[in-house]
Parts: structure tokens; C-alpha cells; sequence
């Protein structure tokens, strides 16, 4: 997916380098990387646009740079026409102020392709190798008879708490809240974590981020009778877990 979505960036983006451009001076701290991507150029593109910058990975202050001009007046696409038969055809000219509805529809396009990446991208977490195999053991003592689809849930949903301005902002104050998980209470936490519940959890780290979506909860129904959880929207469910918002 993410492949295609580059893929299709860089074409549109190639359609581009017609369009009027206008000098930009450089800042303190600015690179070319930034210039490109801020106005949706590939490097190759600037180059091209900027033959007076002999190193691309180098820029000076206060130089003036070339870059697509941001506004300009719509107009309609470029078309063939006849003077008579036989005749030779001509384009009509361009305004150099003005830029087509087919350059439009790019933009947008490069735009939501953008957007799409972004949403798409897994949001990457850091923790520590502590709060790792606390997370792993909490998984075990959750979810070891579920799928392992399930177990990850279970981690996403406390990385979910963790990132929730409603719970605390790390692992182990979101598990060692009061009350919460059962495993905390009944002593099951401290046992070690095994192998699949350590690998549900790197993938609730990584790939698996989004399984459950927002959801903040999680709880089973036949041993577990909550009427608050109920009245609560369900995002999913998966073995004998149901997990809500």
C-alpha cells in the first residue's frame, strides 16, 4: 500500500514542472528535502528548476531559490484547434499567471494520496524493555486462551490508555491503575510472559497498531458482568473478548 502511494506521488508530481515558479529566499535551517517537499516537488524536479545549486544537499542564507508559485488563476486546459482543413494545428498560448483544472485535479490528488499515507502509517511507540515485558505479562495473564489476534487487541488497547488523556501517560501507570485489570489484583502479573504474548505485543507496536481502534476497554461477558460496559459503543470482538470505546 504504502509502496503504491509513493509510486503514485512521484508520477503526479512529474506533471508539475511546467507550472510558473517565483524566488524564495533561504532561512536559517532550511534544506532542499524541506523546499521539495513543502512545495510538492521531487528532488530531481528542483534540481532542474535550480541549476545554479551545484549541491543539492547544500543551501546558503538569504540565496534565492526557485520553487512552484503556491496561487494562480484558473483556467481551462490547453486545446488543439483548426484554422482551416488541411491546416497545420496550434496550441493555444498559455497565461503564465494561470494554471489548468487538469493541474488542479493533480495537486489534489498528491494531496489525499498524502493524507492516505499518513493515516495509513503505523504510529510508532517507544517503550522501555520494562514496560515491554509488563505489557507482555499483562497479555498473558489477559488473553493466553484467546487468539492471537486477541492477545494483541488487548496490548493496543493499554497502548491506546497510555496515549488517552483519560488514564495515566505510561504502561505501568495505566496497568497498575486502581481496580482496572484482574491479573494485578490476583497476583497473575508477575508471572513471566510467554512467547506469543511477547510477539503480540511487538506487533501492537508496530503493524497491528490500529486493530482496535479507539477502543479503551475490553471485557468478557460471561464471567464478567459490567453495566456501564455495556452501554458503551463496541468496536469489535474477537474470541471471547469484546472490546469498546
Amino acid at each position: 500500500m504504502f509502496k503504491k502511494f509513493m509510486i503514485t506521488i512521484t508520477i503526479l508530481v512529474s506533471l508539475l514542472f511546467t507550472t510558473p515558479t517565483f524566488a524564495y529566499p533561504v532561512k536559517d535551517g532550511n534544506t532542499t528535502a524541506q523546499f521539495a517537499q513543502n512545495h510538492l516537488l521531487t528532488l530531481k524536479g528542483f534540481s532542474k528548476l535550480n541549476p545554479q545549486i551545484k549541491n543539492i544537499n547544500s543551501t546558503h542564507i538569504r540565496q534565492n531559490i526557485k520553487t512552484i508559485k503556491p496561487e494562480h488563476k484558473v483556467r481551462e486546459p490547453l486545446h488543439i484547434t483548426k484554422k482551416a482543413k488541411n491546416a497545420v494545428h496550434t496550441l493555444s498560448i498559455p497565461n503564465p499567471d494561470s494554471i489548468t483544472k487538469a493541474d488542479l485535479k493533480v495537486r489534489k490528488a498528491i494531496r489525499i494520496a498524502k493524507q492516505e499515507i499518513k493515516e495509513n502509517m503505523p504510529k510508532l511507540i517507544e517503550i522501555t524493555a520494562y514496560e515491554k515485558d509488563l505489557l507482555a505479562r499483562l497479555v498473558r495473564a489477559e488473553a493466553q486462551d484467546e487468539p492471537f489476534n486477541g492477545k494483541v487487541a488487548v496490548a493496543c488497547v493499554v497502548l491506546n490508555r497510555m496515549e488517552s488523556k483519560k488514564f495515566p501517560d505510561s504502561i505501568r501507570g495505566v496497568i497498575y491503575a486502581r481496580g482496572q485489570f484482574q491479573p494485578v489484583l490476583n497476583g497473575e502479573i508477575n508471572k513471566p510472559a510467554d512467547n506469543e504474548s511477547i510477539k503480540a505485543v511487538n506487533e501492537a507496536l508496530s503493524s497491528k497498531r490500529t486493530l482496535v481502534g479507539k477502543s479503551l476497554f475490553f471485557y468478557n461477558p460471561q464471567i464478567a458482568q459490567s453495566r456501564w460496559l455495556d452501554t458503551r459503543s463496541t468496536t469489535l470482538i474477537i474470541g471471547r473478548h469484546v472490546f469498546k470505546i
